[in-house]
């Protein structure tokens, strides 16, 4: 589909050169990105990712909260 969207022209300047670096076209590099930031604010794709640190430290999620709030709580001054 085609849109068209309004950018600082900073912003344009740095996402046209880098577009140009990765070889890619100016299209490919927002769509990606976008995909990327979409991706990032999905509830499914924050909980897969959350789900994968807690598989990376061997660790249930409830486990890993439980001792993320502990030292939380170890680190606040009463």
């Amino acid at each position: 589909m085609k849109t068209a969207i309004s950018v600082p022209d900073e912003l344009f300047v740095r996402a046209d050169g880098l577009a140009e670096r990765l070889g890619m076209s100016r299209s490919e590099l927002y769509s990606r990105a976008l995909a990327e930031f979409l991706a990032r604010r999905s509830p499914v794709q924050v909980t897969a990712a959350w789900d994968e640190v807690c598989e990376a430290l061997g660790d249930r999620p409830d486990d890993f909260a439980e001792r993320a709030a502990a030292q939380m709580l170890r680190d606040v001054e009463w």
